[in-house]
């Protein structure tokens, strides 16, 4: 069979440019905000006003009398309004892990803004009046807005149909964390918090719905998870095939478009009203309802010998789940699977519990949980260096895991390692000029570093697969059908990139059709930097299955054996003499008037483990991870606590570039994300977010980073395709605690929180003077 693996590549590797190129630049390329349709109305959201109450009663006449207003919907109009939302899995596992939530609150208010009743009127004038005639008897009460609060006995209870605030807990240990106390030179104790993310994509959370004439509810909505239509399918009471779910290519998601968002209500509306209804959420909507990433607390404790050997490691983490369970359950073991970091530690503990608040939901948001332990992993190292007066770079190279080594649940990853190469090309790029001490205008200058880890491709227990068909049109064209959400990250253009490469075709030849439950084949969720490996492997499965076809039929008009044969600039060509050959389009033709087969859709299936025990997770739990590393400088000015981020090297082992404008983007673009969560502050206070604007909740600009200078490494050693790591998530996890590091090594005063602002580096800079002036 020619089905073998490709040594040199024509596009793979190379910057090519994505197929849909051109249209986002031109700006042709449609959000979901752009699509209309005649006789459409407006839906709109009555949310709460207060974060913690119980509804007493809701009503509506007013606003279902005020004319042009067509629907006005509580709980009692929702057919199944407590729902298990699977979030795109194909298997259920049970055990607390489903994402329970209400599509409209009954009962009690969990969040301020959860959802009380839904609107749709010929105009959005209309519908905003509408709300406001709406009569909502509240009950006030308390609420809970600390997770460590929470879990308290005799806490306020978030939920009406729990007894408890505990979401899940769960645990890693390995080795014998009590008895290697006493073998250690030294300790460092440490509590560190992560605060509240927002993801600021560039639309909010938006779309349209309409009902054809067969009772088919159709979704167009932004979304990272088309397989969201099985839910939605269950709260209408509908069968799955009247539900179609589709997407744009445009708006970014970062996990905020993971959950469901406008979808239900969209559904709901049109299938009341039976005309076509569109939502727009607004930025303040956005800001303040929708899932941010979990706030943790964690707790450090690390002891190492007297030359940095790490001996033993407990991690303590609570997380603020907020009103609803939604994801929390996943984030909570990446947090606990990654507690540890990328070392080799051989006696460890990871404990972590999730509490219900009354804060907004908590949920996806990129790094999915390996964030957070990231930034206190990576400080705790510098502290211990410190301690020790060891070089920040060498404490690391001592401890980070290598090839062959057991991570934290005692796996010994298939994939390559290169931490130790990635520490040493991070050094030797940021120490090729030297640090000075202070910059000409007084600014005191530092230099930090971090690595980190994080999966690609869910959790081996859900047993994940993927779906690709190929067809190939007689004019030599592809046309190649993924359900793959793509809101902006380019996944489509990667499957087309694949396809062209297999097949020795410009990568204009290919079109991809994405996107659409009832036309394409499924791919799983856009999530968990799964895409590249799960839809790449399934559409190199379609890929070759067709191109052996087509190989063993020019093999005959050529006179040779398939082997001997490669795909390349629309020919098929006989490698001993490349002056023998033939075009691709007239093999094509062969063997489509000898009625063989042109087309085939392929499943790609991940590995797959059984549900771990959370008492203690051992083995397998995602397929491999991606290793990445992040060096900075930094300037402050100690006067004012303002801070100018110099230099950003980021670095990272991808396994193999498909494309290399691709990986350098989402690199550049990965580092200032979570750049901003220095200072992205949402400023909740008891659940109200007062940072509900982007004139408040200040994101980086371009003049707030420098150039990001990449650095990356192709080790071939991933299991996507050609030996590809993801990189989506992984490429802003290390960011911040280098970025914090870099802070200290320039004042010389430590934070452990990832919030670090101006106003808070002057008060530790005071605070520092007074001890020394209080000897």
């Amino acid at each position: 069979m020619y089905n073998t693996p490709k040594t040199s590549y024509s596009l793979v590797g190379t910057a090519v440019p994505r197929h849909d190129a051109w249209a986002k630049v031109k700006g042709d390329q449609a959000y979901s905000d752009d699509w209309a349709m005649p006789g459409m109305l407006y839906g709109k959201v009555l949310r709460s006003k207060h974060a913690a109450a119980i509804l007493r009663g809701v009503d509506t006449s007013k606003a279902e009398a005020l004319p042009g207003v067509h629907a006005v919907l509580t709980a009692k109009d929702v057919p199944n309004n407590i729902d298990i939302s699977k979030f795109g899995q194909m298997r259920d596992v049970g055990g607390g892990f489903e994402g329970l939530y209400k599509a409209l609150a009954d009962g009690k208010i969990r969040s301020r803004g959860e959802a009380i009743a839904l609107v749709a009127a010929e105009t959005e004038e209309i519908a905003e009046d509408a709300l406001k005639l709406i009569k909502v008897d509240y009950d006030v009460q308390e609420g809970v807005f600390d997770p460590r609060e929470a879990l308290k006995p005799g806490a306020y209870i978030v939920s009406s149909e729990d007894t408890s605030n505990k979401i899940m807990e769960t645990k890693v240990e390995k080795g014998n964390v009590e008895g290697a106390w006493k073998d250690c030179d030294i300790i460092i104790e440490n509590d560190y918090h992560t605060t509240p993310h927002d993801h600021a994509y560039l639309e909010t959370e938006c779309g349209m719905a309409w009902m054809d004439e067969n009772g088919v509810v159709t979704l167009r909505v932004g979304t990272q998870v088309l397989e969201h239509y099985r839910t939605i399918a269950r709260i209408l009471g509908l069968p799955h095939t009247k539900v179609r779910n589709m997407s744009v290519m445009m708006g970014g998601g970062f996990g905020g478009k993971e959950d469901i968002t406008v979808e239900t209500y969209l559904a709901l509306l049109t299938y009341k009203t039976r005309r076509p209804v569109k939502m727009v959420w607004t930025r303040e909507e956005s800001l303040e309802v929708h899932a941010k990433r979990h706030p943790e607390y964690l707790h450090y404790k690390t002891g190492a010998t007297k030359d940095g050997k790490i001996l033993c490691q407990e991690a303590h983490i609570i997380m603020d789940g907020g009103s609803y369970t939604y994801l929390t359950p996943w984030v909570q073991m990446y947090s606990t699977i990654n507690g540890p970091g990328p070392y080799n530690i051989p006696n460890l503990l990871s404990h972590s519990v999730s509490a219900f608040t009354n804060n907004t939901l908590s949920s996806a948001n990129r790094g999915f949980g390996a964030t957070q332990v990231n930034f206190a992993y990576e400080r705790q190292m510098d502290e211990l260096a410190r301690a020790l007066n060891m070089d920040p770079y060498e404490i690391r190279l001592k401890n980070v895991v290598k090839n062959g080594d057991e991570i934290s649940t005692g796996f010994v990853l298939e994939g390559h390692i290169a931490l130790t190469e990635m520490i040493k090309k991070i050094r030797e790029k940021l120490e090729a000029t030297p640090k000075p001490d202070r910059l000409p205008d007084g600014r005191k200058v530092g230099r930090g570093i971090a690595v980190g880890q994080m999966s690609y491709g869910r959790l081996c227990f859900l047993h994940d697969s993927s779906r690709c068909a190929i067809r190939v049109e007689l004019d030599g064209t592809i046309t190649l059908r993924a359900g793959v959400p793509d809101v902006g990250a380019g996944q489509a253009s990667a499957l087309a990139q694949i396809c062209a490469e297999e097949l020795g075709l410009p990568i204009e030849d290919v079109h991809p059709f994405i996107m659409d439950t009832h036309l394409t084949p499924l791919c799983g969720t856009s999530t968990a930097t799964r895409q590249l490996y799960m839809a790449g492997n399934a559409c190199i499965m379609a890929t070759r299955f067709v191109r052996d076809i087509i190989a063993r039929k020019a093999a005959k008009l050529l006179d040779c054996n398939p082997d001997e044969l490669t795909f390349r600039d629309k020919q098929i060509v006989f490698i001993n003499d490349p002056q023998k050959s033939i075009p691709f389009v007239t093999v094509v033709g062969h063997v489509s008037n000898d009625g063989e087969l042109l087309f085939h859709e392929a499943q790609f299936n991940a590995p797959f483990t059984e549900v771990p025990d959370l008492t203690n997770i051992k083995g397998r739990i995602h397929p491999d991870m991606t290793f990445t590393g992040h060096g900075v400088e930094i300037a402050v000015d100690e006067e004012t606590g303002e801070y100018e981020v110099l230099r950003i090297i980021a670095c990272m082992d991808c396994g193999k570039a498909l494309n290399r404008n691709s990986v350098e983007g989402q690199m550049e673009g990965g580092a200032v994300y979570n750049l901003g969560w220095l200072r992205e502050d949402l400023r909740w206070q008891k659940g109200v977010t007062k940072g509900n604007s982007f004139s408040t909740y200040l994101i980086p600009t371009s003049v707030d980073t420098p150039d990001v200078e990449t650095v990356v490494i192709e080790s071939g050693g991933g299991l996507g395709p050609y030996g590809a790591k993801g990189v989506g998530e992984p490429s802003d996890n290390t960011i911040c605690p280098a970025c914090v590091n870099a802070i200290n090594d320039a004042i010389g005063v430590s934070f452990h929180t990832t919030l670090v602002k101006p106003e808070q580096i002057c008060l530790a800079l005071h605070e520092k003077k007074q001890r020394g002036a209080n000897g």
